[in-house]
């Protein structure tokens, strides 16, 4: 019985009680006991037969108490142990590797590795007969780590639609939305009188909103835009979901909504109705 397998057993015997822990506590301890045990296995026997599987023990583990930073050194590694040919699995790297890879380096901050680490899978299956559907599958998978978040800046300029220049970066000490959107979208539609009311209320104490459209008929967004009163500028280029800034930013759905602080910075993201109004309200330093 090989030491890991002792290791993973022993867990199933300990106590479940110990007086004055809660029950989180108690996983926690049991779930750092695991990670300390398992790395000392794979310290001791570093080419162990069960490394994809000892692996797999440390990342669960490390994902059931939240410590998200170590996660993708240890999916790295367990990429290193899998199959690259023909006969790869491609399946189980894409679930249970890529995915996850993705995920954690965005809430650890570690997004610049997730896009090296999926443009390595795309090399080294770069003549795989799947070829095509891996790369579009690793883009699907990644289109998140494009996104923009809270704190970081958008770099956006364009001309409009009526032909005004529009340039993010020069509307500092303005509170400003960003609106991912279309005509043709419902949720967007439902939105939108929260969206007129809100910039009715706040647009002359510095609330701006710049539409970015997934439209690819000019008339009928102008003709749309006009009818609902939707004065703030528009970008428009008419290819639809391939909208350049929409590709560039990594928007797969709509609405998608980003505000901007005062500093250039984003501070929310996908705000709705009430809560956007409180946002806006807030980054504007305006009180009721």
């Amino acid at each position: 019985m090989s030491r890991l397998f002792l290791t993973v057993f022993s867990f199933s015997i300990l106590p479940v009680f110990v007086s004055g822990q809660t029950a989180i506590e108690i996983a926690t301890k049991h779930e750092r006991a695991k990670i300390a045990e398992v790395e000392g296995y794979l310290e001791a026997t570093p080419d162990a037969a069960d490394l994809d599987q000892a692996l797999s023990i440390l990342i669960g583990a490390h994902l059931s108490i939240g410590e998200f930073e170590p996660v993708p050194s240890l999916l790295e590694r367990r990429y290193d142990t899998q199959e690259k040919g023909e006969e790869a699995n491609i399946g189980l790297m894409l679930n249970e590797i890529v995915r996850p890879f993705v995920e954690t380096s965005i809430v650890s901050g570690q997004r610049d590795r997730a896009k090296a680490f999926l443009a390595r899978f795309k090399a080294d299956f770069a003549q795989h007969s799947q070829s095509e559907q891996i790369n579009r599958a690793l883009d699907q998978v990644g289109s998140d780590l494009y996104l923009p978040g809270v704190g970081d800046t958008m770099e956006l300029a364009f001309t409009s639609l009526s032909g005004e220049e529009i340039d993010l970066a020069a509307m500092k000490d303005k509170v400003v939305l960003v609106d991912f959107w279309a005509t043709w979208c419902g949720p967007c539609i439902a939105e939108l009188p929260h969206l007129l009311d809100t910039y009715e209320k706040y647009h002359e104490k510095g609330f701006e909103i710049i539409g970015i459209s997934l439209d690819d008929n000019q008339q009928t967004l102008e003709t749309f835009i006009e009818e609902r009163g939707m004065t703030w500028p528009q970008y428009f280029d008419g290819l639809g979901w391939g909208n350049e800034l929409a590709q560039r930013f990594g928007i797969r759905g709509i609405p998608a909504t980003f505000l901007v602080g005062k500093d250039g910075k984003i501070v929310a993201s996908n705000l709705r109705g009430e809560e956007l109004e409180r946002q806006v309200a807030a980054g504007l330093g305006v009180t009721e």
